[in-house]
Parts: C-alpha cells; structure tokens; sequence
C-alpha cells in the first residue's frame, strides 16, 4: 500500500492540461507540487488558493527537486528546451514523464537531459481539458522503470477512471498520426473556408442536420482549443506531415474530377476507397452514428431542409486512409472524441448507399457548393504547406486569426459537442 504522505507528484506546466491533472491528482488525495512560467506564479497561486494538496513554485526547479513523480505537460516543440533547464535538477530516483503528443522527441528529451538514475514512464491523455476522462484511453509508455515504479505512476493516474493503453513511444506517435492528424486537417480547413466565405455555416440552411451538425460542432470544438495542442502534433511527428499532405492531395484530386465531370472515374475511386476503408466492418455491423443522433445536436435555429451536398472534406478523408493504407478501425482504443465522431459520419456516409448515390451525383452535377469547396481545397493545401514547412509562428497566425472569428460560439459548441461524445461513447 502505497503512503500518500510521503509522495509528492510534480508538474511542470499548468496550462490547461496541467491544471486538469494537478485538481485530479490533488482530489485523489496525493500532494501536488506544480509550476508555471514565473510571472504566472501570483496568478496561479490565488487560483489554487483553497487546494491545500496542491503547492505552487516559482519554477520548475524547485517542483523537480521535491517531487516524487515529475510530469511535463508543456508544447511538443518546448519540452527539449524545457527538460534541459530542470531535468538536470531532478530528484534522485524519482520518475519523470511527459505530457506531449510527440513522444519520440519527448523520450530523446528526457534521455539527454535527465541523470541516469532518474526512471521514465511517460503518459498521454487522448482527450482535451474539457472532456470527463472516465473511460478515454489514456497511453501509458515504460521507457525506464521498474514494476514498483510503473506501478506507482498507474496508481496516481487511475484518478482519472480512464482506460490504460500500453505503448512504446514509436507506436504511439504512428497510431497518434492515423486517428488525428487528419482529422485535425480536415475540420482546420473547414473552419478556413467558412472564415474565407465570411460564413457562419450554422446561419445558413445547406448546412443544418446531419453529418453537418458534427462538422459544425467539432469544428468549433477544435478551434476553441490552444494552437499547439494540434501544431506539436502535425509539425514535429514524422508520420503526421505525410498524412496531411496524402489528405491535401486527395482533396485537390476529388475536388478537380468533380470539376470536370468526370463521373466514371470519381465513382470508381470513391467506391474503391470505401470498400478498402470500410468493407471490414461488414454489412451486419451497426453503425456507429444514427440519424437521430446526428440530427440531435444542432447549433442552427434555420428550419431543418436538408440540401444535397458532396462532402468533399468526407471523401477525401476516406480517400486518404486508402492511399495510406490506414484502416482506422484497428485504433479504436486510441482514438479521440473528434476521432471518433469523425469515423462516424464517414461510415454512415459510405455504408448507406442511397446517400453515397446520392453524393456522387450532387458532386457531379450540382455546383450549389463549387465555391465552398473551392475554399476548402485550397485551405487544405495551404494547412498542408504550413506544416511541410515546419513554421510555427505562420501556424498560430492562421489558426488564432480563424478562432477570433468563430469565438462567439465555442460555448455552445462545447456543451453539445460533449452530449455528441457521451452518446458515441456508449457504442464505441
């Protein structure tokens, strides 16, 4: 039996990850020592002032000399930076791990940075601030520890109800590329071409009900995070700037076949894809989605006429993961909540063939969304160009400048987006 009086579980970085596990943490019962950049520290201090397990420092030198279990939960691009300033400053024996999406770098990181005694488990909530993390999947990596370590760091995470997954640092950031990068892409774009058309897509009745509701819904949701919850991600995972690409290219090369009217060809890539992507599921599996969950949870007070619509952003999705040989079924248990509503609406769009008859006709011959799709083309290029090129600077520009303007709804986004989630979660 494990004494909580004598461990003390540091965390270096209390944004709004870091704040979610220090109260978790803390209402568990364990003592938190915790830090955030030093003119954060008065802030941070009255915000936890009725917390008497958590305990706030100046920097993160003094959390990683009195703590037991040290977690980082900084951006992906900042934890060398970060690790190199208090890493050397660790508490001898204890055991350090991270909270970033990139764990190659973060393992390196640690491995440079940290004394040889010092055990590493690294960990990954897949879920943001906002979402319960009762029953998400929450990947656990054993770098350099033993079994009473380990032991001790399931221990304190097993606060969060959710569920273990065991990976090494390599097959999480693959697994991490198949369910979000992409997605993150495609709803990134979305927000793009709506900012671009001045449209707020919810005021407009093509797009009430349905699968456009999830678009909506977690469109918003993504950009009412930070910025560098999906930059780490996208920019410094090697597989990521692949997958985002292989997505930019299916878009362009859909949206140009519909273009030109080339039906016999457009059918037969969509109807390939669907069968490499899908024809595992088989015909007697439920879907994921019902109509009456897609048609529940709508942010539109525009009578509810639905307008016949090709969903681009859907075939190019499922386009993509044939091209990348990606079967996104094999990584349920790491997927996230978008991930997850995302699988959704683009089994329910392929699986029905009446709506993917439907879809392929609306591509070819009505231009009712030809200027929205040529936006969203070239948004998922230029997204694309922005991650090939490394630049995180021109990443926060675009991305915080389409926040600004979809920011009055991110409320209402979150409450129904989060009713969204709890239903899928009960199926998947």
């Amino acid at each position: 039996m494990v004494d909580m009086d004598n461990i003390a579980v540091g965390i270096i970085g209390m944004g709004d990850m870091g704040k979610m596990y220090a109260r978790r943490i803390s209402a568990a019962g364990w003592r938190v020592n915790a830090c955030d950049k030093p003119e954060k520290y008065e802030a941070l201090t009255q915000e936890f002032a009725d917390n008497s397990k958590i305990h706030l420092y100046a920097d993160g030198r003094l959390v990683s000399r009195s703590s037991d279990v040290i977690l980082y939960s900084v951006e992906a691009e900042a934890i060398a930076r970060i690790v190199s300033l208090y890493g050397p400053s660790t508490k001898q024996g204890a055991i350090v791990g991270g909270q970033t999406s990139c764990k190659e770098i973060e393992i390196d990181a640690f491995r440079k940075h940290l004394p040889e005694d010092v055990q590493i488990v690294s960990c990954h909530s897949l879920h943001g601030p906002k979402i319960d993390p009762k029953g998400q999947p929450l990947v656990l990596i054993r770098e350099r520890a033993s079994d009473e370590s380990f032991a001790l760091v399931e221990n304190i995470l097993s606060s969060f109800s959710s569920k273990h997954v065991y990976l090494t640092a390599q097959e999480h950031d693959r697994i991490t590329a198949d369910t979000q990068a992409v997605t993150h892409a495609a709803f990134l774009s979305m927000g793009t071409a709506w900012h671009a058309n001045n449209q707020f897509p919810w005021e407009m009745n093509r797009y009430v009900g349905g699968i456009e509701n999830v678009k909506c819904n977690i469109m918003l949701r993504i950009y009412s995070n930070k910025w560098h919850v999906y930059a780490g991600l996208a920019i410094l995972n090697q597989w990521a700037k692949k997958q985002i690409r292989q997505y930019a290219e299916s878009v362009t090369e859909l949206f140009k076949l519909m273009l030109g009217g080339h039906r016999e060809e457009l059918e037969k890539r969509i109807r390939t894809a669907g069968e490499a992507v899908f024809g595992t599921a088989g015909e007697d599996r439920e879907l994921l989605l019902r109509d009456d969950v897609l048609d529940r949870y709508s942010l539109s007070n525009v009578p509810k006429k639905r307008t016949r619509n090709n969903h681009l952003s859907l075939l190019a999705m499922v386009d993509c993961w044939w091209k990348l040989g990606i079967v996104p079924y094999d990584h349920m248990i790491c997927s996230t909540p978008p991930f997850r509503l995302w699988l959704g609406v683009t089994e329910y769009l392929f699986r029905k063939p009446q709506l993917l008859d439907e879809i392929i006709d609306t591509a070819i011959e009505d231009n009712t969304f030809r200027s929205d799709d040529l936006e969203f083309t070239f948004a998922a290029r230029a997204w694309s160009e922005c991650v090939s090129f490394g630049d995180f600077a021109s990443y926060k520009d675009r991305f915080e400048n389409i926040q600004e303007y979809f920011e009055p709804r991110f409320p209402e986004a979150t409450r129904l987006g989060n009713e969204m989630i709890r239903v899928i979660l009960a199926k998947t």
